[in-house]
């Protein structure tokens, strides 16, 4: 099954910035599109960002304007800047595709954690 790695979380103050990275071990140009989704404790894992094959990419209202979702094909890797951070943003974040018949294409990984606080 396709593995991804998840990185470049931490910890960082509200208004400050991160960028995340999410390598796959199988093509990502191969499925429909790759997205971000993020978990609390407690709560279910919610989405975040969506990029699909063709380009078109799509946004929680929460993070419209703050995030933004990017791929590179010839790495395999998933990429979300993430600007302005507030505390409420702060969760594991996961990455993984969706294939054509809509289910998850990866094994989820461990995540990175980003943390928003002073």
């Amino acid at each position: 099954q396709v593995q991804v790695v998840e990185s470049g979380g931490g910890l960082v103050q509200p208004g400050g910035s991160l960028r995340l990275s999410c390598a796959a071990s199988g093509s990502i140009g191969s499925v429909l599109g790759m997205g971000w989704y993020r978990q609390t404790p407690g709560k279910q894992r919610e989405f975040v960002a969506f990029m699909s094959k063709g380009g078109t990419t799509t946004y929680v209202d929460s993070v419209k304007g703050r995030f933004t979702i990017s791929r590179d094909n010839a790495r395999d890797t998933v990429y979300l800047q993430m600007t302005s951070l507030k505390p409420e943003d702060t969760a594991v974040y996961y990455c993984n595709g969706r294939r054509l018949d809509g289910d998850f294409w990866a094994a989820w990984g461990q995540g990175t954690q980003v943390t928003v606080s002073s």
